[in-house]
């Protein structure tokens, strides 16, 4: 009787830490403990280890199975950073980018970013159009807008 009381007692606490969390990080260990407890229950007499491993065992396979379907989820209402927003966009020059000079400055928009060339090398003129193809912090590499990255 023991065990059952000690399974129950685990599946309350993993319950109640789930529901403090909210974040369904322990709700397999409560529903392993809960199938322990049943186990337990059903099968009188069994051994603290056999009690155990079906615990770990079925906390895994809800885990398992239930953890890439959650993901999927998850990230359906997933919102794009300003970082991703970025990438693609073109911006106008208004100070020479040269990385040996540590210069560079691009308008994008109304905002005025830092920015470095993508490729190594590259000198970019004022006025020219550039697309952002990496964000850094407040630094937007970027490469000489033309015909193949348009």
């Amino acid at each position: 009787m023991f065990e059952v009381l000690f399974w129950a007692a685990v599946f309350v606490a993993f319950v109640v830490a789930e529901l403090a969390t909210v974040q369904l990080i322990s709700v397999w260990f409560a529903l392993g403990a809960l199938v322990t407890m049943l186990f337990t229950v059903i099968f009188e007499g069994t051994t603290l280890l056999s009690q155990l491993g079906v615990f770990i065992i079925v906390s895994g396979i809800f885990l398992l199975v239930t953890f890439p379907w959650l993901k999927k989820r998850r990230n359906k209402g997933h919102v794009s950073t300003n970082q991703e927003l970025y990438v693609g966009m073109t911006a106008t020059v208004i100070e020479e980018i040269d990385r040996d000079k540590g210069t560079g400055r691009v308008r994008l928009g109304d905002v005025d970013w830092n920015a470095v060339p993508h490729n190594e090398g590259q000198i970019i003129p004022v006025d020219s159009i550039v697309v952002i193809k990496k964000v850094t912090g407040t630094r937007l590499s970027v490469s000489l807008k033309n015909k193949t990255n348009v």
